[in-house]
């Protein structure tokens, strides 16, 4: 299969095949320029005028052909024939010539130029007269027009015999060297990395249990502090009037609210518009800071009881952000049911929270524990709930349609929350049509929260494993309580 085994059939391991190629580039450089320089000063002494042609010393073989070092020499692939016609025939350093224009060329050939050639692969290499073939090139050099050649075979046994090695072949060398060294550093750095890397994970690993109870441990502590302090569940109610309707002014949805010590946080639908002392922060937020307050703050004495006046609003702490400001979600406008999604044991716990706030804020609700066919254990209901005789008798209400634009896309309308069920597992295919006929928007008014997957669900949370709730329709995670 090609992606077990590279084109040529190896079937080393891709990291393997990288190592190999990153050490043979800088190993083939210094074979390359010791080829060259060896070569090139092997021969005549340097006092020697030997003619100089232009030559092109072939890298790979099957990297370059005739047509890419034109292009690269002499500026355009169409002088491809020029360079055929110089070198047609001519004996090359493994025995083989090129005999026509689709030869392929082998590494370590050494093709003559034009004239004109130049370009940082052209070399300069010593005519031997009417030999087959140009002596090795020189180190790259700026184009010349080279003199007619005169050095025979004859003139070698008149001249002695002497190694130079020019200054760039020597830095050639060096060069290769060095990125070889380079090269070779890289890997090993990669290498170490990699170790470390995998180090830092298991230590990770092993701190992870630590870290899990920790985890529980704050999140037991913000159950505990919910249970303790219902002033950011008044101070959310206390902003609900301010969008509520006048005349023929509508209600204005709010959907979700955030309270901290420098202000409230509410999110409306993209549509709408917050009263003057609100601050818009993007399309669905908006903001008011302590000094905008009209009605002050409340005393010690706050009841723990709290509600909306006309008890349609149902505000639930779901948790805290990443500053501890509590985040509270309407259930009247969840308009149907909420699936919570995710891990299971953290799923659990956020609806067992928000069954705890409606406990606190809410008793009167009824709520309806159902198992589910596909999965969870069963809820306990907490103590100052209640559950109901019978949840049949639906009365739809006088207005069916469900409305809603921009982030949320819950119903915009407001339905007073009459019951809610819960259900401990993914429904089944029967199950959910029930539990959609029951809190759809034709439906008795009831709410549904579901641990588990519903596809109709209106709200769709996800529950993540280190205790945290992903609220994608209103763009934020929150830690949940334990």
């Amino acid at each position: 299969m090609m992606g077990s085994a590279d084109r040529g059939g190896s079937r080393r391991p891709r990291g393997v095949r990288r190592a190999l190629v990153g050490c043979g580039t800088p190993l083939l450089l210094i074979a390359l320029a010791l080829t060259v320089a060896t070569a090139g000063t092997t021969g005549r002494a340097a006092a020697d005028d030997g003619d100089l042609v232009k030559v092109f010393v072939v890298r790979t073989a099957g990297g370059d052909t005739l047509a890419s070092v034109a292009d690269d020499t002499l500026g355009s692939t169409a002088r491809a024939g020029e360079i055929f016609d110089l070198n047609r025939g001519l004996a090359q350093p493994d025995g083989g010539a090129l005999t026509s224009p689709d030869d392929p060329l082998h590494a370590g050939w050494i093709l003559r130029l034009p004239e004109d050639a130049a370009g940082p692969d052209v070399r300069l290499a010593q005519d031997t007269g009417p030999g087959p073939r140009p002596s090795a090139p020189s180190a790259p050099s700026a184009p010349s027009a080279p003199s007619a050649p005169s050095a025979t075979a004859n003139d070698t046994d008149t001249k002695s015999s002497t190694i130079v090695v020019p200054l760039p072949a020597l830095l050639a060398v060096a060069g290769a060297v060095l990125l070889a060294l380079v090269t070779a550093a890289i890997l090993a750095r990669r290498r170490v990395r990699g170790a470390w890397r995998a180090l830092v994970r298991r230590l990770r690993g092993l701190g992870e249990p630590a870290r899990r109870r920790r985890r529980l441990r704050r999140r037991t502590a913000l159950s505990a502090m919910f249970a303790a302090d219902a002033d950011p569940v008044r101070r959310a109610y206390d902003v609900l009037p301010e969008f509520a309707g006048a005349g023929s002014r509508p209600d204005t949805a709010v959907h979700a609210v955030r309270v901290d010590g420098d202000g409230t946080t509410v999110w409306l639908e993209a549509s709408a518009e917050a009263p003057a002392s609100w601050q818009r922060i993007d399309s669905t937020r908006w903001r008011r800071r302590p000094g905008d307050w009209l009605g002050g703050g409340a005393g010690p004495a706050t009841a723990a009881r709290t509600g909306s006046p006309d008890g349609t609003a149902c505000l639930l702490r779901v948790g805290v952000d990443e500053q501890g400001a509590p985040l509270l979600v309407d259930l009247s406008r969840l308009d149907g049911v909420l699936s919570v999604t995710g891990d299971a044991g953290v799923g659990r716990a956020v609806v067992g929270g928000l069954l705890a706030e409606l406990a606190r804020s809410r008793p009167e609700i009824p709520v309806t524990l159902r198992q589910g066919a596909q999965g969870g254990a069963g809820f306990a209901l907490p103590a100052g709930l209640r559950e109901p005789e019978t949840t049949h008798g639906r009365t739809a209400p006088a207005d069916h349609d469900v409305r809603g634009t921009g982030t949320v896309r819950a119903g915009a309308l407001r339905r007073p929350v009459r019951g809610v069920v819960v259900v401990a597992g993914t429904p089944t295919r029967s199950e959910a049509a029930e539990l959609l006929e029951l809190c759809g928007p034709g439906g008795a008014g009831w709410t549904g929260l579901v641990c588990g997957e519903l596809p109709d669900a209106r709200w769709r949370w996800h529950a993540e494993a280190e205790g945290t709730v992903e609220l994608p329709l209103l763009g934020l995670k929150v830690t949940a309580p334990a």
